[in-house]
């Protein structure tokens, strides 16, 4: 497998201590920097409101088979969680595109460290997106609360 870098996504966070878990817990405003032999990719993007980011963990600890998650107090089985330290560190965030600059993209409610790794961008089709369920596992039974933000549970520790 070869993954390149097609981008870095530039954003308020220097840390994860007090970045939003989500992107439906933010309204920060950052930017997508592509490299520029990528901007014809970007044809016909400008109409869609959300695109999915697609990046890598560059700064995650370590992966575990067993993670205290944000917003609980539980140990629980890695792959139930969104936790940032994995196998393969890949993460998927849906912002909201604000705008289109050459090669910058402008996008909203982000929640990706500043200096990330893009990997890709993908439209938001809620047709294909968006799927109605009836369980969510464990976070049903955690209290939700909009404020919860990252800790530096698993940001990787510097020496």
């Amino acid at each position: 497998m070869n993954l390149i870098e097609i981008g870095k996504i530039r954003s308020p966070f220097s840390q994860a201590t007090g970045t939003p878990i989500q992107p439906s817990r933010s309204r920060a405003e950052g930017r997508v920097e592509l490299d520029a032999k990528w901007v014809g990719a970007l044809k016909d993007l400008e109409g869609f409101e959300r695109v999915w980011l697609v990046y890598w963990f560059s700064r995650a600890a370590e992966a575990k088979l067993s993670v205290i998650p944000y917003r609980d107090m539980v140990e629980r089985g890695l792959f139930a969680t969104r936790a940032p330290a994995r196998p393969n560190p890949i993460g998927l965030s849906c912002v909201r595109l604000l705008g289109i600059e050459g090669n910058v993209l402008k996008v909203g409610d982000i929640d990706i460290l500043d200096g990330t790794p893009l990997l890709d961008i993908k439209p938001y089709v809620p047709a294909y997106d968006n799927y109605p369920v009836t369980r969510v596992g464990w976070v049903d039974l955690v209290p939700d609360s909009p404020e919860v933000v990252a800790d530096g549970r698993f940001e990787r520790q510097k020496l």
